[in-house]
């Protein structure tokens, strides 16, 4: 598991002098000193790199299809530059470069053209880095990084939004207060040398950003801005349609504005554990039903090693999940449920390379046997790991993948590559994830020789620790406990019958070996091929990215998967034992580029399996062969059963948004079941029932298949006949119809949730009147502008808390509007009246829309809906959720963009006033501990029929 960034000495770019000068005679002539990175064979854009007179570096991506645009930029600043009387200053920091500019003075104007502009925007600020990033149609991006760049050359700091703001910050903490995530990290946070910046508290809260006459925020802030941003120490990438020379006078018109002070990224040399403590043990005190164990090696910076990669070559070693591989057997023995290594964090001065495991209530009991159990394959890895043919594989695959990469959306390539250009040297920029350049076996066993039971720090995360005096971290009050391990106890004989299953893995036989493409051209949709015994066929060749892959679903829907909440508990206990069952002998496809997924769902199961087409049918047939004949055994259906128990009852822990918003779901939705009567079931259901129930489960079905991309109709076929073998033979074929929401009654709906948590949850749910499209046009088109301006008065004006949006909340084609708030210090009713002042204030912004504003709101949402599809599998989901509604002409896309081109602005104010103002179908629920209302208004909303189709 990464927890960080592997972050490489960069090669400074030493030629911006010699820029400015061209840009003076020829602009044109600019390419010619700028750098080209290394690309796959299968990228088509072209790309530049430069660096500005003010040494800020900025890499251009032309890609002349492009529909949308973004940037992000990255500051070699983070949370670990935080003064340690200023601790969340790096976080508050970001926050406040959003809120308004010498240029663009208004606070949410910013985030008002981008969302007017069909796109979105964020930032996240890390330990060494802080990035912000955005993406917006095509043909505004040069007005979108004018306001972009503006945030760094000249911030306002306006001081009445300081000190707002740091309302805002100390919410988002509030939020996370009772997370187990955030509570676990702080407490690493807590056993980490006090002498790291990594030590300190990184979010921020109302007492370290302390705004007083006697210490006032606002001087700190605009200081540190001052001590730590600089254009020296910022990376930019700007990806868009436009041709690269002008995507450079883009940049270099605005982003020279930003001052170069001339700054070095602070080091943080002071080692992560402070080396007289280990080994150690931490013990973490969970709320939820969770158990973990990881164990944290300090290692040395692996920067200057990304060509080489040797942090990852052990790492796939310790990670493996094949036969006789560590995870296989602990988990075969039922310890584990999950394991992973890999880098935790790497400041350039050093790093850890971690191993974490989820385990069962077995593996928590007996985590101090498996500890043992984990030295004795490191010794396998040492003695027989290091081979030049295990290299060998894991470069062929890297290579085979790096030819063949799909390529993200651009506001997700904007946001590597930013962050890449500060890690590793220009001409790599694109490909260092992916080089394996030689065999480097002195530097495995350098890492090697660091994984020893004197230099390990382990944490184990147990919902029910037996603490006497426990340790508390200062501001998420998370209990924990550290004691000394002894070496010599963590290389002792445990668990012998267990150590002598362990090997290392055989080579792959899954690597590609047929990379070619199929003849003939790519469909524009899948086509019906048959119908044959009752298996529904659809299929499409497609070949239009270049790439050897294919997708094919199989949906297996059947009464018996939805008769009640114990069928749906039944199904997801099967499926858990398909998993696991095939697991290990997948796990060699999932590394050579397959991979797949059998997941229940309101009709019964569906598989899916993708990725290169070489061996396709190779996976699909072991999955099929599981699924009509699983293994099911008295372990794994009793760790099974209670995983899910668990995760039932950690639902009740959950933030309060995510409780209400469940509610929502679980009330509207056809075939939803509460979480209390699952509950019930998995408490109840036996061994001998899920027997009886994976036999039962295919007696009637209703299949449907979609093969989709470099494949032959011939394929195809031959898949089907492989389904229809396996699986269907002895089925007898039925409909099963598709889920429905519910309509709501009349008016307003209001319930109230019991909910254990310092924050309040609100979620309002404004329900559509039909599934058509011109209503769902409308909803669409109503969110798209409501949002922005009620982020901007909830949550900036009037602070309610961190967590504000308005979306459209469309469930199953059903048009909705949602809202919702989760505040620190409001109650339910303050916050509705919010609302509802917010309703009424907006109406007279909706009335008074001119054409223009309005046609721009329009495509901004028309922009997003149509967006290019960049990757196989964004066609191949498209398709496969127009096949499961019947959308047979597989034009859903574009019927609903001609809607919402028709929506008049009557209609939207009509739409507005019955469905915000007068909340004439509205479900609003809430978190409190008085006049919890939940169980009764559930059973009511559950009687209520379908909303009807138009």
């Amino acid at each position: 598991m990464s927890t960080g960034t592997l972050r490489t000495a960069i090669a400074r770019l030493h030629f911006a002098g010699t820029l400015a000068f061209i840009a003076l005679l020829f602009s044109s002539a600019l390419a010619v000193a700028a750098e080209s990175p290394t690309k796959s064979p299968s990228d088509d854009n072209d790309y530049r790199i430069l660096e500005l007179d003010n040494g800020l570096r900025a890499v251009l991506v032309s890609d002349e299809d492009a529909d949308k645009a973004a940037a992000s930029l990255n500051v070699a600043v983070g949370s670990g530059d935080d003064p340690a009387d200023r601790e969340g200053l790096a976080h508050f920091l970001e926050h406040m470069l959003f809120l308004g500019t010498e240029k663009y003075p208004e606070p949410g104007e910013y985030q008002q053209f981008i969302k007017s502009h069909g796109g979105s925007h964020n930032a996240f600020t890390a330990f060494q880095d802080t990035n912000y990033f955005f993406d917006v149609e095509a043909q505004f991006l040069e007005p979108a990084l004018d306001r972009f760049a503006e945030q760094f050359a000249a911030p306002l700091f306006t001081a009445e939004l300081v000190d707002r703001e740091r309302n805002a910050v100390h919410s988002e903490f509030s939020s996370k207060q009772k997370e187990d995530g955030r509570r676990f990290y702080s407490v690493k946070k807590a056993a980490s040398n006090p002498d790291h910046a990594f030590n300190q508290f990184a979010v921020g809260n109302l007492s370290t950003l302390e705004n007083t006459e006697e210490n006032p925020l606002r001087p700190d802030l605009i200081q540190f801005w001052k001590d730590s941003y600089s254009a020296n120490l910022m990376t930019l990438a700007v990806y868009g349609p436009q041709a690269l020379d002008e995507l450079e006078q883009m940049v270099r018109n605005r982003f020279n504005a930003i001052e170069n002070r001339r700054l070095t990224q602070k080091s943080h040399p002071a080692d992560f554990f402070q080396a007289d403590k280990l080994p150690a043990k931490v013990t973490v005190d969970a709320i939820k039903d969770v158990r973990s164990l990881t164990l944290s090696f300090p290692i040395p910076s692996q920067e200057a090693n990304y060509r080489t990669k040797p942090a990852s070559y052990i790492a796939n070693l310790l990670g493996h999940e094949g036969p006789g591989s560590l995870f296989e057997v602990l988990k075969r023995a039922g310890l584990v449920e999950s394991l992973s290594a890999g880098l935790g964090m790497d400041t350039g001065e050093s790093a850890t390379l971690e191993i974490s495991m989820t385990l069962t209530p077995e593996g928590l009991r007996r985590h101090d046997d498996i500890l043992p159990l984990v030295f004795k394959y490191i010794d396998q890895i040492r003695a027989n790991g290091i081979s030049e043919q295990r290299f060998q594989e894991m470069q062929q695959l890297a290579r085979i993948d790096f030819r063949f990469r799909e390529q993200s959306d651009p506001i997700h390539e904007v946001m590597a590559l930013s962050r890449q250009l500060q890690q590793y040297p220009a001409k790599d920029v694109l490909s260092a994830p992916w080089l394996l350049e030689r065999y480097a076996p002195e530097q495995y066993s350098a890492i090697l020789d660091r994984l020893t039971p004197d230099n390990l720090m382990v944490f184990v995360l147990d919902p029910e620790p037996a603490f006497e005096n426990p340790q508390q971290t200062p501001w998420y009050g998370a209990e924990w406990h550290q004691q000394a391990l002894e070496p010599e106890r963590l290389q002792r004989n445990a668990l012998p019958e267990l150590a002598a299953l362990l090997r290392l893995p055989q080579p792959n036989p899954f690597v590609p070996e047929e990379l070619g493409m199929v003849p003939g051209l790519s469909m524009n949709q899948p086509t019906q091929l048959a119908s044959r015994d009752g298996l529904e066929i659809w299929f499409a060749r497609d070949t239009r990215f270049d790439t050897p892959k294919a997708n094919v679903f199989l949906s297996l829907r059947t009464p018996a998967a939805r008769a009640s909440a114990r069928s749906a508990v039944l199904t997801q206990l099967l499926v858990d034992a398909v998993n696991t069952n095939l697991n290990a002998w997948a796990y060699s496809a999932r590394l050579a580029g397959l991979d797949y997924s059998v997941y229940p769902h309101l009709r019964g199961v569906t598989v899916r399996v993708g990725g290169y087409s070489d061996k396709l049918h190779t996976l699909m047939n072991r999955i099929l062969m599981q699924l009509a004949e699983p293994t099911l055994t008295r372990q794994r259906f009793n760790i099974a059963r209670q995983n899910l128990v668990d995760s039932l009852e950690n639902k009740a822990k959950n933030r309060p948004v995510e409780q209400t918003s469940e509610f929502i779901q679980t009330a509207l939705i056809e075939g939803a079941w509460s979480t209390e009567d699952k509950l019930a079931a998995a408490r109840e259901v036996t061994l001998d029932e899920l027997k009886s129930f994976s036999e039962a489960l295919l007696t009637e079905v209703d299949p449907v298949m979609l093969a989709h991309g470099n494949l032959t109709h011939a394929y195809a076929l031959n898949l089907a006949q492989q389904v229809r073998a396996v699986v269907l033979d002895d089925s007898t074929i039925t409909t099963v119809d598709r889920s429905r929401v519910r309509q709501l009654p009349p008016k307003e709906t209001q319930v109230t949730l019991d909910v254990e948590h310092p924050d309040t949850g609100y979620s309002l749910y404004m329900q559509g009147d039909n599934t058509g499209f011109e209503e769902r046009a409308r909803f669409r088109l109503l969110a798209q502008i409501v949002s922005s301006p009620f982020y901007e008065e909830l949550r900036t004006n009037r602070q309610l808390g961190y967590i504000v949006y308005a979306t459209p909340f469309e469930m199953l084609e059903t048009p909705a509007l949602g809202f919702v708030v989760q505040s620190p210090g409001a109650s339910p009713g303050q916050i509705d009246q919010a609302v509802r002042e917010f309703a009424d204030e907006f109406e007279a912004t909706i009335a008074g829309l001119d054409e223009a504003s309005l046609n721009r709101e329009k495509q901004a949402v028309i922009s997003k809906l149509l967006e290019r599809d960049r990757q196989l599998g964004d066609i191949s989901s498209r398709y496969w959720r127009e096949i499961d509604r019947n959308a047979d002409s597989f034009d859903s896309r574009e019927k609903l963009a001609n809607a919402i081109k028709s929506v008049t602005k009557a209609e939207l104010v009509e739409t507005f006033k019955q469905a915000i103002i007068e909340r004439e179908r509205a479900l609003r629920v809430v978190t409190g501990q008085e006049d919890a209302n939940a169980d009764g208004s559930l059973t009511r909303l559950m009687a209520r029929p379908p909303v009807p189709a138009s």
